[in-house]
């Protein structure tokens, strides 16, 4: 499955922006927005980019360290 962004105005004329929809293609996505957001306009529309596989080890560090119980050899000298 492809999360696609959409930008659309509904019927109401109402702008509905950041819409994220996961999809086998485009066209299936926008589908699926159709039968949310009857006789919408599409605006815009965008593969969304999946977050960076390094943008989590990062995170997933920076966890570590706030968790991390003192061993013995990072007892403090007293």
């Amino acid at each position: 499955m492809i999360k696609f962004g959409f930008k659309i105005k509904t019927r109401g004329g109402t702008v509905v922006d950041h819409l994220m929809i996961a999809a086998r293609d485009r066209a299936d996505a926008e589908r699926k927005v159709n039968q949310i957001y009857h006789h919408c306009e599409f605006l815009e529309c965008h593969e969304a980019q999946p977050p960076l596989k390094e943008e989590a080890l990062d995170l997933e560090r920076a966890i570590n360290l706030i968790t991390r119980e003192p061993g013995p050899d990072s007892a403090a000298d007293d």
